[in-house]
C-alpha cells in the first residue's frame, strides 16, 4: 500500500502542507516547457524551481490529441484531483508543476495508478529513485 492510502478520507495531514495555486498565464506554461520533465504512462510532469517559499503552483493541459472536449475535460479533472491529493504533501515549495494529459490513457487509467505514477514522477524529479 502506498503513502497516500494510509490517510483517512478527509484527513488533510499536518500543518506542513504546501499551498497550491493554479498556473493560468501562458508565459508560466512557456517557462515550464523548457524545464525538467518526467514521462509516465498516463501523463507528462514538468517541474521548475521558482525560488518562492511555501507556494506551489500547478497547471494542467491536454491537447486535442487527447480527444474531444469531453475527453480533454475528463482528463484534466482527473489530473487536478491527483495534484490536489498529492502535491501539497509531496511537492516541493517554490516549484511550478505542469501535468500534461496523454491521448487515450489519462482519462481511462485507474485513479490509484495515476496517483502512484505522480508519486513516482515526483520522486524521480527530486532524485529519490
Amino acid at each position: 500500500m502506498s503513502e497516500f492510502n494510509n490517510r483517512k478520507s478527509g484527513d488533510h495531514g499536518s500543518s506542513d502542507l504546501l499551498v497550491l495555486e493554479r498556473l493560468k498565464q501562458r508565459k508560466d506554461f512557456l517557462r515550464l516547457a523548457h524545464a525538467k520533465r518526467v514521462h509516465s504512462t498516463s501523463f507528462v510532469l514538468q517541474a521548475r524551481d521558482r525560488g518562492d517559499a511555501q507556494v506551489l503552483r500547478v497547471g494542467f493541459t491536454c491537447s486535442k490529441k487527447v480527444g474531444n472536449a469531453v475527453a480533454r475535460n475528463r482528463a484534466k479533472r482527473r489530473l487536478r484531483e491527483i495534484a490536489r491529493l498529492i502535491l501539497p504533501r509531496f511537492g516541493q515549495a517554490g516549484h511550478d508543476y505542469v501535468l500534461i494529459g496523454r491521448a487515450n490513457v489519462t482519462a481511462t487509467t485507474k485513479f490509484t495508478a495515476l496517483q502512484e505514477e505522480l508519486l513516482a514522477a515526483l520522486r524521480k524529479l527530486q532524485g529519490k529513485r
